[in-house]
């Protein structure tokens, strides 16, 4: 089906309208790939709902392929490259036929080749250009895996100095340059985009040394590199997050931004821990593109969504949303930043490390060593004719105070704070010393929240 034909389908069946759909065409023009991937990445429409349109418009049924798990003997009857050309993935083999995932059904060509190639009746079902391309990165992992890496690591005798006392910065970055240990780490990197973990741990111990990810709140080891190639790794990712290889017995922050195949830019925010055995990283992965930016959408309730949206709304005033440590509070004040960033409004934030960049809005990111703290920024911002100011987190009586005395002085600041729960609030502010009268003036609203982990739509039961 032509982008064209495809659009007008959609826009006489109300799915999208007429403007959405002239914006997709020129966004499909510009970065290429099928108009039903420009619409899902502007979101104009939902992945389910362009599969089920396509899936009643040819008449097959359609699959979602994150629910699915495909046999390895049937991903081998497909060749890697007709699966890139084509766009589809094969998911299921009954009898005599071969159940074949497309985003474009009426591509016969790519029909016809299949059945030529493997000597099966094929039987098509749709599923999203999105969900198939996660798939194919599944099932068709081009990149070097960890056994291939391991293979070459046998030989390989790297002369790493342990003792703390003598290190040797040379021997430590001509070992973290060899070829193997270029390859792991960057498997490492990689992989865990694949897996859609969040977190990153690299753990040596006395006589072990581990990786682990985190994937929807829960850490899983997924591998266990030698023992010898500890500083090496280690060194590596402190090289590429451009920290100082030289200093082993003090913490140390970094980032890392690599660019993915498709353009996509992911960053990872790199901590490095001196423990007993030697270095800990943990570096945690920023994806922009998976930052969901729609209140509507995080999981408020919607007597909750309608205070939240009251509060922010309001001139002036504290909003303040409180939660354990990775329970999505920044996510909940950049949704709350992108509803408030107009051009009439000149927004500022003090962040500890700024995780995303956002147009409109000007970020700071704060440096300690020099001064640079969340105090000494909000002054500043004071200076800057500001409307709405964000405070990445408020952790001690000077930033709370002239924070507390902006929302007073017509400001309206949104920050962060490390409590259990809503109530504590207010306790945490007075205990750092901020007085009742002040508090009960400026604190418009409090939320506080965690990360639920979402329940399997296939296997749940009451």
């Amino acid at each position: 089906m032509s982008a064209n034909r495809l659009g007008e389908l959609l826009v006489r069946n109300k799915l999208i309208d007429d403007k959405q759909l002239a914006k997709a065409l020129a966004e499909q023009k510009a970065s290429g790939g099928r108009l039903g991937a420009s619409l899902v990445k502007l979101g104009f429409i939902k992945e389910e709902d362009l599969a089920a349109f396509l899936s009643r418009q040819y008449g097959v049924p359609s699959i979602n392929l994150n629910e699915f798990e495909i046999d390895p003997n049937v991903i081998k009857l497909i060749a890697p490259e007709v699966v890139q050309k084509y766009q589809l993935i094969p998911v299921n083999r009954a009898g005599s036929t071969l159940i074949v995932a497309m985003a474009d059904p009426s591509n016969i060509f790519a029909i016809d080749d299949i059945k030529f190639m493997t000597g099966y009746n094929v039987e098509v079902v749709v599923a999203s250009e999105a969900s198939i391309k996660q798939a194919i990165d599944k099932y068709y992992d081009q990149s070097a895996s960890f056994d291939d890496v391991m293979g070459n690591l046998e030989d390989i005798d790297l002369e790493v100095v342990e003792d703390e006392d003598e290190i040797d910065v040379s021997s430590l970055e001509k070992a973290s340059e060899d070829a193997p240990v270029v390859k792991l780490c960057n498997l490492i990197l990689t992989d865990a985009i694949k897996k859609k973990a969040s977190d990153i741990h690299i753990e040596p111990y006395e006589k072990s040394f581990r990786v682990r990810y985190r994937i929807d709140g829960v850490l899983h080891e997924v591998m266990k590199p030698p023992m010898k190639l500890k500083n090496a790794i280690t060194s590596r990712l402190k090289i590429m997050s451009e920290m100082d290889i030289s200093e082993r017995r003090l913490p140390q922050d970094g980032r890392i931004k690599i660019k993915l195949p498709g353009g996509q830019d992911m960053d990872y925010r790199v901590n490095c821990l001196p423990t007993l055995f030697g270095e800990k990283m943990c570096l945690r992965l920023l994806d922009k593109s998976n930052l969901q930016l729609d209140m509507n959408k995080l999981g408020y309730e919607e007597r909750s969504l309608k205070w939240f949206k009251e509060q922010i709304h309001k001139p002036f005033g504290m909003v303040l949303v409180t939660g354990p440590t990775g329970s999505g509070k920044t996510v909940s004040l950049y949704s709350a930043l992108a509803e408030l960033n107009k051009v009439t409004e000149n927004i500022s934030t003090a962040e500890d490390p700024v995780e995303f960049n956002f147009a409109g809005i000007n970020q700071v990111q704060m440096h300690e060593e020099i001064g640079l703290n969340f105090a000494s920024a909000l002054r500043a911002f004071l200076r800057q004719d500001p409307d709405i100011i964000m405070i990445g987190e408020i952790r001690d009586f000077e930033t709370a105070e002239i924070g507390v005395k902006a929302a007073l002085t017509g400001h309206l600041v949104l920050s962060t704070l490390h409590t259990n729960d809503a109530p504590a609030t207010v306790n945490r502010l007075l205990n750092m010393g901020i007085e009742p009268f002040l508090v009960a003036s400026a604190v418009n609203l409090i939320t506080a929240q965690r990360l639920g982990r979402r329940i399997c739509q296939e296997c749940k039961v009451p």
